[in-house]
């Protein structure tokens, strides 16, 4: 609810539900999860998520509004988790089968995988547009993480820890895997075709805008793909012009508030 750019979004109103209930209910239709936990924080602005979530049935727990590693873990250590998966509340159009395929990047029977991803900040590229991000990483590293993890970008963030420094080798067009300096293997997964340019998160009134006339397009649909929305905006250009000055945040950018700045 403290967002610094659009306090108060993740209950902002898209297409007659909030935006957290829109994250939860397409989170819940990955099949490879067993539970989906909306893990919020003790802070007093949190207040009303908390009570939105008791009225609603979604799971939840409470921890620290900066460290949010710890949040993560605490939160996988009450679900006694295997495999832990990282969603952020403010993408609406989270799609099922993306959070499906990096899950299991990390839980195949061949993978040797500690932390997979569809997509990595700067210097990494990536090719899914910025909405669709799911990060998957098993309970044992995150342990480790938490345990080991001091600078602040890694506590807020959460998962930087893992991949901070690897060099990717390219497997083929969908996959890059490497180990990272700390021994973490890291496992990138790519689109064919890249739309990393595309924005389609929520930060800002101009991005809750967009996510408004998305929504409003498909009739009461909550169900439909990442790529039915790219068929949208390719075939009503003007979508995307509503949020393209959007700036988007980086690793670098940690909210001064944790530092006491």
């Amino acid at each position: 609810m403290s967002s610094s750019r659009l306090p108060g979004k993740i209950l902002a109103d898209i297409a007659g539900q909030p935006m957290l209930t829109r994250v939860f209910t397409r989170a819940s239709r990955a099949t490879t999860l067993d539970e989906v936990i909306f893990a919020t924080t003790t802070d007093a602005s949190d207040d009303p998520v908390a009570e939105y979530c008791d009225f609603s049935g979604i799971p939840h727990t409470r921890g620290s509004l900066f460290d949010v590693l710890d949040r993560y873990y605490q939160t996988a250590l009450q679900a006694k988790a295997d495999v832990v998966v990282r969603i952020t509340a403010d993408c609406p159009v989270i799609d099922p089968e993306l959070i499906d395929e990096v899950v299991k990047a990390v839980t195949s029977d061949l993978s040797s995988v500690d932390f997979a991803a569809n997509r990595l900040p700067p210097p990494w590229t990536r090719t899914y547009p910025i909405g669709l991000d799911v990060e998957a990483c098993t309970f044992k590293v995150l342990k480790k993480a938490w345990k080991e993890a001091k600078e602040p970008q890694h506590r807020e963030h959460a998962m930087p820890y893992f991949y901070e420094g690897v060099q990717l080798t390219t497997v083929n067009r969908q996959l890059q895997t490497g180990i990272s300096p700390r021994g973490f293997r890291v496992a990138l997964l790519h689109h064919t075709t890249d739309f990393g340019d595309y924005r389609w998160t929520v930060d800002t009134p101009e991005d809750l805008e967009f996510m408004r006339q998305v929504y409003s397009r498909f009739d009461g649909r909550d169900d439909f793909s990442w790529k039915e929305v790219l068929d949208l905006v390719h075939d009503n250009p003007e979508l995307p012009k509503i949020n393209a000055a959007v700036q988007h945040k980086t690793l670098k950018d940690i909210d001064e508030r944790a530092t006491g700045n």
